[in-house]
């Protein structure tokens, strides 16, 4: 991208437009995912909202123009997050489960394949989902690991013209469908004879497959349908394989460089709602002197402190998206530091913010609670910075001829 720091006419549209809907749909329905103690109850109140969003064409927002989307880059798409996970990150990350889901589709896919499964994401209305089926319950930060290690344990069986899909998938959000039998489109990490390798179910071959074992009832997030799930025997046309047998742990990993990227944005976001709560009680709260806290010096240098965080980590998630839609050579690297940096900054300040108000930010009824509860999420979703992104980045290190400087464009 070229370096400039001040959004175009077109950001700044796409900016309002975003914030326009957010607040005219997010925020209630923010509300009404708080108020209700069911899961999947609270999961399906997104749909009225998922139409209107797809019908005011985001959806096509999130496909890109050379497959007949109407994506544009990687700021563009930091913007749209950041206004709408402001007020329902859960909502954001139900709706972008075709960013994940549809990566390998665009990178390895033949011209039928790539028609055939973003057709359903290019629709005017209804509320279309896709769901990239990478976690098992027993977990997945080995999920490329060779015998006698367990590695990915959902398996497909050659028989005849089809794949027989059998396995068990956690975490990613959809997984189940609106209604039980599945999303649109499911990217299924599984295992062939010939390795770890991706295959796509479509909703005709999903349907009367998949048993939900459980829906999780997450603190934070708590609108997104996240489910533990069953796949069985569901047999899917041979042709659905992307690639090459073998060839799912590369496209994997390079599935998740953009979502990665993302998540420093969605830090960004509950920062920003902390810090605007914690920034206001600071002007206005006394809490018994003579003053609005704010004069103390201590309660200055903690909100100053937080700010900066807020936004080195915005531009820094900024740069990654950049780098991960454009393709950038250095695209990983800036989206493990987005990750780990972006989400490891949001708990600390948002837990900074809490000290300035004190106690009453322990209230459920105080918003900062909730805020924290989104923030505790990031560091393990989305490839947990542990088991996955410092490993990650841990192998960039170690890999032959790392430049530090290339990244930054400095060497």
């Amino acid at each position: 991208m070229s370096v400039s720091f001040s959004l175009s006419e077109q950001q700044e549209q796409l900016k309002h437009g975003a914030r326009q809907f957010a607040e005219a749909n997010l925020r209630d329905l923010a509300d009404a995912v708080r108020a209700e103690p069911d899961p999947l109850r609270r999961a399906h109140l997104a749909r009225p909202v998922f139409e209107k969003a797809v019908q005011a064409g985001f959806l096509k927002g999130l496909i890109p123009q050379p497959f007949g989307g109407i994506g544009g880059g990687g700021v563009d798409a930091a913007i749209l997050i950041e206004e709408w996970a402001a007020h329902s990150p859960d909502f954001v990350i139900s709706m972008a489960g075709p960013l994940i889901a549809l990566a390998p589709v665009y990178e390895v896919g033949t011209p039928e394949q790539i028609q055939r499964f973003v057709a359903p994401f290019l629709a005017d209305t209804g509320a279309p989902v896709a769901a990239m089926a990478y976690s098992e319950p027993g977990g997945s930060a080995n999920f490329d690991a060779p015998a006698p290690a367990e590695g990915t344990r959902t398996t497909a069986v050659a028989d005849g013209d089809h794949w027989v899909i059998n396995g068990s998938k956690a975490w990613a959000s959809h997984l189940p469908g609106w209604d039980g039998d599945g999303p649109d489109v499911m990217t299924v990490v599984c295992r062939t004879p010939g390795g770890v390798s991706l295959i796509v179910a479509e909703r005709e071959q999903l349907a009367g497959h998949i048993e939900t074992e459980h829906v999780y009832d997450l603190p934070g997030l708590a609108g997104c349908l996240t489910a533990r799930i069953n796949l069985v025997d569901v047999r899917v046309p041979r042709a659905n394989l992307l690639g090459e047998e073998g060839q799912g742990v590369a496209l994997t990993r390079n599935a998740f460089i953009g979502s990665g990227a993302s998540i420093g944005i969605f830090a960004v976001a509950a920062m920003r709602q902390a810090f605007d709560i914690a920034y206001r009680f600071a002007l206005s709260e006394k809490r018994g002197g003579p003053g609005p806290i704010i004069e103390h010096q201590a309660v200055s240098d903690a909100l100053a402190d937080a700010k900066g965080k807020i936004e080195a980590a915005r531009l820094l998630a900024w740069r990654a998206l950049d780098a991960a839609l454009s393709q950038h050579p250095s695209a990983l690297e800036w989206a493990l530091h987005s990750k780990v940096f972006g989400s490891e900054t949001g708990v600390e300040v948002i837990t900074s913010l809490m000290r300035v108000v004190g106690v009453s930010a322990y209230d459920k009824d105080f918003p900062l609670l909730r805020h924290l509860n989104e923030a505790l999420a990031y560091p393990v979703i989305e490839g947990g910075n542990i088991g996955v992104r410092r490993r990650q980045l841990h192998d960039l290190f170690r890999s032959t001829g790392f430049d530090p400087l290339a990244a930054s464009g400095m060497a």
